[in-house]
């Protein structure tokens, strides 16, 4: 079990052809995560690995579902970026983009709270369901990240996205592994707390703790 995402879990990214994005998506498929598409408006028809670029996501969701969407977009883009991917039926929402404005942050928040959508970050790596997929950059390259990560049982969260890594290491050191482990985001306005996270954990069969 896990919460979240597992090996099922279809995403795009948003803002694929910048170069840390280039990178992300190489790093998740390296672990196996099913990266469906990417969106940079203007790039449409161009790969990154493989991944196709399209101009909108519409163009995805129409031919495919879609269950969740990175978003690396310069901080003025983000706003929209969050609305395109919540018209389109995305219930999953991980935001890496720092700096956002809080006044935009806020209004993201809201309008995903209207229409069922999850978000994690913005200013965070992401999601990882260890063995299954992640989604962001948590953990860095594939195996790195397989040698901090490990399946087990230990639910993590931090707001800092090298803690995440560093409390999974040592837990992996020491035998236990992670059910899911999740980088909730540094700035002052985030989509989902501690809080807001913890009753997933605790519904999920396989956790038995959080750190």
């Amino acid at each position: 079990m896990s919460i979240l995402i597992d090996e099922n879990t279809t995403f795009i990214i948003q803002g694929i052809t910048g170069r840390e994005a280039v990178n992300m998506t190489r790093e998740c498929l390296d672990y196996g995560s099913k990266v469906v598409g990417g969106v940079t408006p203007g790039r449409g028809g161009r790969d990154v690995y493989g991944v196709p670029v399209y101009d909108t996501i519409k163009e995805i969701t129409d031919k495919q579902h879609v269950d969740g969407s990175v978003i690396t977009v310069p901080a003025p883009f983000v706003r929209d970026a969050a609305f395109e991917a919540i018209d389109n039926g995305i219930k999953l929402i991980v935001i890496v983009t720092e700096r956002t404005p809080r006044y935009e942050v806020a209004q993201l928040l809201e309008y995903a709270c209207m229409n069922g959508t999850r978000v994690i970050g913005p200013n965070c790596l992401g999601i990882i369901t260890p063995g299954k997929s992640k989604m962001g950059g948590i953990g860095g390259p594939a195996a790195n990240t397989r040698q901090a990560y490990a399946p087990g049982r230990i639910g993590v969260m931090s707001r800092s996205g090298g803690m995440t890594t560093e409390i999974s290491n040592s837990l992996t050191a020491a035998g236990l592994g992670q059910s899911t482990a999740v980088s909730i985001g540094g700035d002052p306005m985030i989509g989902s707390t501690y809080a807001e996270l913890m009753p997933l954990y605790e519904a999920d069969t396989e956790t038995d703790a959080i750190v």
